[in-house]
């Protein structure tokens, strides 16, 4: 078992984690292909966006700090590919017949004239606002872009620039920047920006990157906070329920073991760490101490009550063995239905935590007992035996009153499911990263801050391939998208107010304006193609790169961006479907793909919402046969699924009355608890069938089954939910609301299982007593 351990562990080190977009999808999928060929072609469109807040952004001081700002982010951040603020914002003018394109602060104001000059000329360029500078002058940004990939010397910058679709093998083996590039990246970003904030000079840092690099610290932050957490809980209740330290030692070693040895092999298959498989230390210990505590409960019934201890082992290994083993495959099953899904992290957990189960298992019914043969156990005093009478005071009248009234337990049951169905006419889909940060969250009021101010950081990504060379020289095309920038700058679904879209028009109307003495009212599309290709050709002989960021050399595929607030990737999915609708009625002729961030997101949750189902599905069937297997009667086994679907529907339902989202974490839930659920329900009846066939009186197996397992499910019971309601003092709402959601199903399933399902065996099996051969026991004796 420690080789088991070792080789497994040796492989921690690996162990990463990962909080990307990309890192819901498989690398196959086609949402990630056509988001990896537009970082090729374009570049990265997750930016680091710092907003500066201050009276006047055109005031003489707050331009000076703010160059300094600019130049110190220039110098001092790693893996920077651009920076773009006042200070070089792109500025086109005519002196002539010359065309001139230099930054905006080239000449760097001196008197007060030409600082209402430059105020003018930066509030009058329609690109600026709400992009650099916000309409009223009290905000502005620094936009800081990074390095596409890893070595941007190890790759030619332009391979692929005149390919249609930048997706070759080759391609595919650049190394995009990774999370710790990303952390490094935020890390210097913030140790410059707390220099620079105070009074009059407020700034807000915020970004996916930001948001993704937070993300990975709460998560972090979580695993460090909750393991510890999970296990003083479980040591507690393990020592309240045993009241000795084999109780507690023996359970908590064999788990920390099997989360060694599953995590081990996680690392090995290189599977990391990510928003959803953050879960899996909490839920595989807690888990795996509920095997275990189904063994020790009975060795130490047996054990106290006056039996050696190899007898003790093997009692209750008969006793229990088959069904840990049931309800390990029940669980495992549950889980394993994950692998169904289309959302890579959701697959991983299908893969390492019916692993970890498994192993937990093999730890549970091979490890234990040895222990519990090596080292002396005292039995207890009987000093401790009213305690013990106590408990099965309660279970006895839990046992009566089920049996005493089976039709009133029925009825409410049946007015429970009844409500919950009401409430999940409520659940709706969500998903929401920014939301699952507490609200006083840097990133968070970052964000908030320039949503409101700068109408949002978060931007939607099309490209369009007009399937011929040169094809955005002609002027038809462009009109046509400038007619798509007006529809999309306009453009509000629900509360969502998209705040400003460009494309490579922008840059051809300052062109046009500056060739024709800056005049305004030729701020426009010309409408000759050979104009259109010479104009182009003078800006790009004018030595700036800009087109290189909107259009491929052979002006055949432009980049559209749409700038968005960050908000709930359902909502961005009404407004993925209108815009690609748009670009295919206005510009047919073309090939359109919407990408970025955004279409990430919403391909993900679609993702989730066409497959979790199915998973569902999948799991409630595997389940259902094993539990027809260990019952041996279809009939029961079907029967015994119904406290099992109430708790689950319970849940469902409560998350609609308190109006909590099916989001990437409580989605889970359901598939995850149905196999938690079924535990207790297999012990239950594993055990009733056995005391049903020795007593022949259904209301005295009930009972028997009580006084043993039941004592049983109560301490798993409580042990489990306790570990996942520990969760609920995380920081991040996703893990909160998962541990939340997961610890009352646990609890509701106790309570089903103590009554409904005796109630329902009474019902079934109606009030047959013992007769002829068959003899009443006790469960002392049994």
């Amino acid at each position: 078992m420690a080789v088991f351990t070792v080789i497994p562990a040796a492989f921690l080190p690996k162990l990463s984690i990962d909080t990307t977009n990309e890192s819901f999808f498989r690398k196959d999928d086609r949402a990630l292909v056509e988001y990896n060929a537009f970082k090729d072609q374009f570049g990265k469109d997750e930016l680091f966006v710092i907003a500066v807040q201050g009276p006047d952004v055109f005031d003489p001081g707050f331009l000076a700090q703010l160059k300094s700002l600019h130049d110190e982010l220039k110098t001092r951040v790693p893996y920077l590919d651009d920076i773009t603020s006042l200070i070089n914002a792109r500025d086109t003018r005519g002196k002539g017949d010359t065309l001139i394109v230099e930054d905006l602060l080239e000449h760097w104001p001196r008197t007060g004239r030409e600082l209402r000059a430059l105020r003018e000329r930066a509030l009058s360029n329609p690109l600026y606002r709400d992009l650099l500078v916000s309409e009223d002058a009290t905000f502005t940004t620094i936009i800081l872009k990074a390095q596409t990939y890893l070595a941007a010397g190890d790759v030619d910058v332009f391979a692929g620039f005149d390919e249609r679709a930048p997706t070759a093998p080759a391609e595919r083996s650049r190394l995009y920047l990774s999370n710790q590039q990303n952390r490094e990246m935020v890390d210097a970003i913030r140790d410059v920006l707390k220099h620079y904030d105070g009074p009059g000079f407020r700034v807000y840092l915020a970004g996916t990157p930001v948001i993704v690099a937070d993300l990975e610290a709460g998560i972090n932050k979580t695993l460090q906070t909750m393991i510890p957490l999970s296990l003083l809980a479980v040591f507690v209740f393990l020592f309240v329920m045993f009241r000795r330290l084999s109780g507690v030692i023996y359970p908590l070693l064999t788990m920390i073991l099997s989360l060694l040895a599953s995590f081990g092999i996680m690392a090995a298959a290189g599977l990391p760490m990510t928003h959803i498989t953050q879960i899996l230390p909490t839920f595989l210990l807690v888990v795996g101490v509920g095997d275990s505590v189904h063994i020790l409960a009975i060795f130490y019934f047996r054990y106290d009550g006056g039996a050696d201890k190899e007898d003790a082992i093997a009692y209750a290994l008969g006793h229990s063995a088959l069904a840990v083993l049931m309800t390990s495959l029940t669980t495992a099953a549950g889980l394993l239905s994950f692998i169904a899904a289309d959302v890579a992290p959701i697959v991983d957990m299908g893969l390492i935590a019916p692993v970890g189960v498994m192993i937990a298992l093999l730890y549970t019914v091979v490890l234990l007992p040895a222990l519990l043969a090596l080292f002396p156990i005292r039995r207890a005093a009987l000093r401790r035996a009213g305690t013990a009478s106590a408990m099965e005071r309660l279970l006895a009248g839990i046992a009566k009153f089920s049996c005493d009234n089976p039709i009133k337990i029925i009825w409410i049951a049946a007015v429970i499911t009844l409500l919950s169905i009401a409430g999940m006419t409520s659940l709706r889909f969500s998903h929401n990263g920014l939301k699952w940060l507490p609200d006083d969250y840097p990133i968070r009021k970052a964000t908030e801050v320039i949503d409101e101010h700068l109408k949002g950081a978060v931007a939607l990504e099309v490209m369009i391939d007009t399937g011929r060379e040169n094809g955005l020289h002609d002027p038809d095309v462009l009109n046509r998208l400038e007619h798509s920038v007006d529809f999309a700058s306009g453009l509000s679904v629900g509360e969502l107010q998209i705040g400003k879209a460009w494309t490579i028009t922008a840059i051809l109307k300052e062109i046009h304006q500056a060739l024709n003495e800056n005049r305004p009212e030729f701020y426009a599309i010309p409408q000759d193609r050979k104009l259109v290709a010479q104009e182009f050709l003078l800006f790009e002989g004018s030595g700036s790169d800009d087109l290189e960021d909107v259009v491929d050399t052979t002006f055949r595929t432009v980049r559209f961006t749409i700038k968005s607030p960050f908000h709930d990737a359902m909502v961005y999915k009404v407004l993925l479907d209108i815009v690609h609708d748009h670009f295919v009625q206005v510009i047919p002729e073309a090939t359109v793909t919407t990408t970025g961030v955004m279409a990430l997101f919403t391909g993900m949750i679609h993702n989730v919402i066409t497959t979790m189902a199915k998973s569902y599905l999948i799991a409630l069937s595997v389940i259902t046969v094993l539990m027809i297997v260990l019952i041996g009667r279809v009939r029961i086994g079907l029967l015994s699924m119904v406290p099992n679907l109430i708790p689950i529907m319970a849940v469902m339902g409560m998350m609609g009355w308190l109006g909590i989202s099916l989001d990437m974490s409580t989605i889970l839930v359901g598939s995850i608890a149905i196999g938690l659920v079924v535990d207790d329900t297999i012990h239950f009846m594993h055990n009733f069938r056995r005391y049903m066939e020795q007593t022949g009186d259904v209301r005295q197996a009930v009972m028997n089954t009580m006084l043993t397992t039941g004592r049983a499910m109560l301490i798993t019971s409580v042990v489990l939910a306790s570990g996942f309601f520990i969760t609920t003092a995380a920081e991040m709402k996703n893990t909160i609301n998962f541990g939340l959601l997961t610890g009352s199903s646990v609890v509701l399933a106790l309570i089903a299982d103590y009554f409904l399902t005796p109630a329902l065996m009474i019902v079934v099996y109606g009030q047959r007593k013992a007769s002829g051969s068959h003899q009443t026991r006790s469960a002392v004796k049994s």
